[in-house]
């Protein structure tokens, strides 16, 4: 690991200004960076520790939730306003990593996580694009399971790791961030990039930007909502496809759908126009069924995951019936 100097900030003030050194970045609870700092991946010559920084709140805001950037998973995932209002979003955290990692990781750390490829985490197994622009993209020719079937570009196929940011794209979260200009607000939808040519930046986060909260809006189909997970393992396994579906239903009728894919593309996959679709329908198969067609219209799959098209599929009607089946 290169030697970096350490600064433990104790504000958001103080945070910002402390990360304007050359090659700094932010330390939360570490759990993506450190590991990526161990094998080469990353290496900042200056770390800026957020962990005392007044940012963990989780509070009632402008009628929906607002959760602190530095409120660990466990935390959130365990939250009577998070469970009651926004189930949607404790499924989502109970299904990543493990217990001892949730205790640590925190709501803003899960946001900044690199995407993932065997390609980027191992510098041993050929080039990338993320780590070194430029390079190649050993994944499209090497072993490529886990990768993209949408939104991937000729520089990188590498997939959005994170199940919470698949849950709060659904939710059409807005990201609320504090900089040197000072605060502004990102929707979900927009904070994360597809690679096109430069799959070195992954978010639209400006330098220097820290986050400080995420806010989820109230939703009438918050409630009625399910986190489905396909994985090759039940725990500690990343997603080779995730769905988040809310529905709202009046009278045997979808009012409202929002649906988000994980572990298909280089952010979370929303297609409004499959959420469209379902507005009007009654609940079943043959609804989901075309909503899930919307949702993958244009797949591109790699040689060694075209099985993704049709396991995403399925996954999208499995989690919209379970969602559709609760009070």
């Amino acid at each position: 690991m290169r030697p970096f100097t350490y600064h433990r900030a104790a504000s958001v003030t103080d945070a910002v200004a402390a990360v304007g050194r050359p090659e700094s970045k932010f330390l939360g609870g570490g759990t993506n960076l450190i590991d990526l700092m161990k094998t080469g991946v990353e290496h900042p010559a200056h770390l800026v520790d957020v962990t005392r920084v007044p940012s963990a709140a989780i509070e009632e805001h402008a009628g929906g939730l607002r959760i602190g950037a530095m409120a660990r998973n466990s935390d959130v995932a365990n939250h009577a306003l998070v469970r009651t209002r926004y189930p949607l979003l404790a499924q989502a955290l109970l299904a990543g990593a493990t217990p001892q990692l949730r205790n640590l990781a925190t709501v803003g750390g899960n946001l900044m996580q690199r995407t993932r490829c065997y390609y980027f985490y191992d510098p041993t197994l050929g080039e990338c694009n993320k780590r070194n622009p430029g390079s190649g993209c050993g994944a499209r020719s090497g072993f490529n399971r886990i990768h993209a079937i949408l939104g991937a570009s000729p520089q990188c196929i590498a997939v959005h790791p994170s199940d919470l940011c698949v849950a709060l794209a659904a939710l059409e979260a807005v990201v609320q961030v504090q900089g040197p200009a000072g605060a502004r607000a990102i929707p979900m939808a927009d904070f994360h990039r597809l690679p096109g040519n430069t799959p070195q930046i992954d978010t639209n986060l400006r330098p220097e930007e820290l986050i400080v909260a995420v806010d989820v809006p109230p939703q009438a189909a918050a409630t009625r909502s399910h986190y489905l997970k396909v994985r090759d393992r039940n725990s500690y396994a990343f997603a080779l496809v995730s769905v988040a579906a809310a529905l709202d239903i009046d009278g045997g009728t979808i009012r409202q759908a929002r649906i988000a894919l994980g572990g298909v593309a280089h952010k979370p996959w929303r297609v409004p126009a499959a959420e469209q679709a379902l507005a009007g329908q009654p609940p079943g198969e043959a609804a989901f069924a075309r909503a899930a067609d919307l949702l993958l219209a244009g797949a591109q799959p790699q040689h060694d995951n075209a099985f993704k098209v049709e396991l995403a599929r399925r996954s999208v009607v499995r989690a919209l019936t379970v969602a559709a089946s609760q009070s």
